[in-house]
């Protein structure tokens, strides 16, 4: 049974854009929210916005890929390509070129795709490793590029991208179709298309799902004429099952139906994450400029604390016990500092005795 690269029809993948367009209308009137609301939000902290993104983006798209990249390394890096002010540190090796990429791609959102673009990425993704032959540009090996089951009693070919041959053509033909199809049609659609048509090519000896997915975002800030600011890596990572099941679907296949529907979703799914954490920065900052010369250093650690953990905070609540641990204070100390805390509003106090929990007290996202 052919490749999907094999049918007649290739590169023509089939989707109905009206069983998306109720998305396509979300996206829109979410995206269009977003960008109120950002302008309404000082330097400093859209600023601190684009690193926790672009950082959570890079770190997840590294961990789908089986990469583990250090969140404060690759942060540091992020904000010295930004110039934006904070302590800074000499990032690793994986970590600044992951920084390196997610710039340029910010940067350049609104420019045409071009293979120098993409040679560009690839380079930032792998100069100076030694994982790969062939850094910066299009694979060239003769032997076969194929997607291979992790069983290890039973390997099975997933699939069998184009040969080295055939990828100067077949890429030739992408760019043209990405700097040419119609984003009015279908904004999520097109970006869906283009990441399952880059992973169909494969065309990298490696790196392909990082640059696949950031020119899906390249898409849908294209489409909104503004750098999109989602970690969509993220859901990806969570939902990686149906992920790799969905484009599985389309390698002996020109039907793209599921693959749009579950992208479309996982667009919708980031973005209001992404939102729930730009809320969550600004409810942050709110609430420690307010307690600034109000609470001492035991305080101000563990409320830092637990606003790294994110909007979910610590699964269970934090727990006078957590508070000795993080602080070395003593309990009673413990308790007069946590009381104080609840009074001034910043914690709100759960359960009694040893069931007594403590949680962020931030006003409900409107």
């Amino acid at each position: 049974m052919p490749w999907n690269w094999e049918l007649p029809d290739w590169p023509k993948f089939k989707f109905d854009p009206d069983r998306i367009s109720r998305y396509e209308r979300e996206f829109l009137l979410g995206a269009g929210s977003a960008i109120a609301y950002l302008k309404t939000i000082d330097k400093q902290e859209y600023g601190r916005f684009i690193v926790e993104i672009l950082s959570m983006e890079g770190q997840e798209s590294a961990r789908i890929e089986g990469e583990t990249l250090d969140r404060e390394s690759l942060q540091s890096s992020i904000k010295k390509h930004f110039g934006l002010d904070g302590p800074s540190k000499k990032a690793p090796d994986k970590e600044s070129r992951m920084a390196a990429l997610l710039h340029d791609v910010y940067e350049s959102f609104d420019q045409p795709l071009t293979h120098e673009m993409l040679w560009r990425w690839h380079s930032m993704l792998f100069k100076g490793s030694s994982r790969i032959e062939e850094c910066g540009k299009y694979r060239t090996h003769e032997e076969p590029m194929q997607i291979v089951s992790n069983r290890y009693d039973s390997p099975n070919v997933i699939f069998e991208a184009p040969p080295s041959s055939k990828i100067s053509r077949e890429m030739k033909a992408f760019v043209e179709w990405f700097n040419s199809t119609n984003a009015a049609k279908s904004i999520l659609g097109r970006a869906a298309i283009a990441h399952l048509y880059f992973e169909s090519i494969h065309p990298f000896e490696d790196g392909n799902g990082r640059i696949g997915r950031v020119l899906a975002e390249k898409i849908l800030s294209q489409g909104v004429g503004r750098p999109m600011l989602i970690a969509i890596s993220k859901v990806l990572e969570e939902r990686k099952k149906e992920y790799y099941a969905a484009l599985e679907k389309c390698n002996r296949s020109l039907d793209a139906q599921e693959w749009v529907e579950f992208f479309a979703e996982v667009v919708l799914q980031a973005h209001e994450e992404s939102m729930t954490l730009l809320y969550f920065l600004i409810e942050k900052s709110k609430m420690m400029n307010a307690l600034s010369g109000q609470i001492n250093a035991r305080q101000t650690k563990v409320l830092l604390r637990m606003f790294a953990e994110g909007p979910t905070g610590f699964k269970r609540g934090l727990s006078a016990e957590n508070y000795i641990a993080i602080t070395k204070a003593t309990r009673p100390t413990a308790t007069r500092d946590l009381r104080d805390l609840v009074k001034k509003r910043a914690l709100i106090k759960t359960g009694a005795l040893r069931h007594t929990r403590y949680w962020l007290n931030l006003p409900k996202r409107k």
